[in-house]
């Protein structure tokens, strides 16, 4: 690659034109994790968390971060997203989140699922800050995607 695509010929930033692109089926899984206390955890097991039903929350709110996500990553195209999967899994030490997004157009979901995980998990610390006011987000990252010229890829594949 002979430049960085996101810059035009004077150095600026600009929206990579992918009109001349197939569309093609498209699938991006990302995941991350919510680090807490056994208080915490305990509250999301016995649905006792003062706010309410902490996991539905989260999970709404990484499935609206994906169709928002060109609103908030400013280079990021509009795609049409065509599902948004978000699954939490509550462990002894924190959140599980995995987010998968899939779409059939000109140009990959990967920002829309990493943007999903990111905005569940702040959501969540959001509904439990009040039992656990250390929650940590971590380990944010694409875990798998499928679809496009550069193919499929796989975290296990590295």
């Amino acid at each position: 690659m002979d430049r960085l695509t996101h810059l035009d010929d004077a150095g600026d930033a600009r929206m990579v034109d992918v009109s001349q692109k197939p569309v093609t089926a498209r699938v991006a899984q990302a995941r991350g994790r919510v680090l807490l206390s056994r208080a915490a955890i305990g509250a999301l097991r016995d649905r006792t968390v003062p706010k309410g039903d902490a996991l539905a929350v989260a999970r709404i709110a990484g499935i609206q971060a994906a169709k928002r996500t060109p609103e908030l990553v400013p280079l990021a195209h509009p795609v049409a997203v065509h599902a948004v999967s978000v699954s939490l899994v509550v462990r002894d030490d924190g959140v599980d989140i995995e987010a998968e997004v899939r779409t059939a157009d000109r140009t990959g979901i990967e920002m829309e699922a990493l943007t999903s995980v990111s905005v569940a998990a702040l959501a969540l610390v959001d509904m439990i800050k009040a039992v656990d006011k250390h929650a940590r987000i971590t380990d944010i990252r694409v875990t798998a995607k499928s679809g496009g010229r550069s193919g499929d890829w796989s975290e296990q594949d590295a």
